[in-house]
């Protein structure tokens, strides 16, 4: 069944994994589907696989999602499903994390993924979807997994606050918490 025929479905991090699977199945409901990712070779030989468009963005780079909303804008107008999955993992023991693990998780996982929501709403409609990828780290407090796992938990917090916020649109904005893929 066809359920997404005439939406607009965008997926960051689209180019592997998670995001590519959902990618292909957001296309297979009849979603008109953009992916998103940082390398220009990954997302275009994804793109071309599952038959969408691709756009390299880098979440971490607030200014590039600007330009990615810009250009979603300009190419599809109004978006119906927005899927926050770009996200890196970088595991470190407590005692052994550096400022840069720390800062390129937070930066991507977290504060891509709050701007990338942020910057997209003037252009989801009414009754759109968010869905942000997290991880069960958020709950586990698996050894060497702790900047991830607060990443993830803090983009815990941001969801279930926004959803109340984003209420009055009908915008659901949920999170999926998955163990490893």
């Amino acid at each position: 069944m066809r359920t997404l025929k005439g939406k607009v479905a965008v997926v960051t991090g689209g180019n592997s994994g998670i995001g590519y699977a959902t990618a292909q199945k957001l296309k297979q409901d009849g979603a008109d589907v953009v992916i998103t990712g940082r390398s220009t070779e990954k997302v275009a030989k994804a793109a071309e696989e599952l038959g969408v468009k691709g756009l390299v963005a880098d979440v971490s780079d607030l200014s590039a999602i600007d330009q990615l909303v810009a250009q979603v804008k300009a190419s599809h107008g109004q978006v119906d499903v927005l899927f926050v999955n770009a996200g890196i993992f970088q595991p470190a023991p407590v005692g052994s994390i550096s400022e840069q693990v720390f800062d390129d998780q937070m930066n991507i996982n977290f504060k891509g993924a709050v701007f990338t929501t942020e910057k997209f709403l003037p252009i989801l409609n009414d009754g759109a979807s968010i869905i942000n990828l997290s991880s069960v780290n958020a709950y586990t407090g698996m050894p060497n997994t702790a900047i991830y796992a607060a990443s993830k938990a803090a983009l815990n917090s941001y969801t279930r606050t926004a959803a109340t916020e984003l209420a009055p649109r009908k915008i659901r904005i949920s999170a999926v918490n998955p163990g490893p893929v």
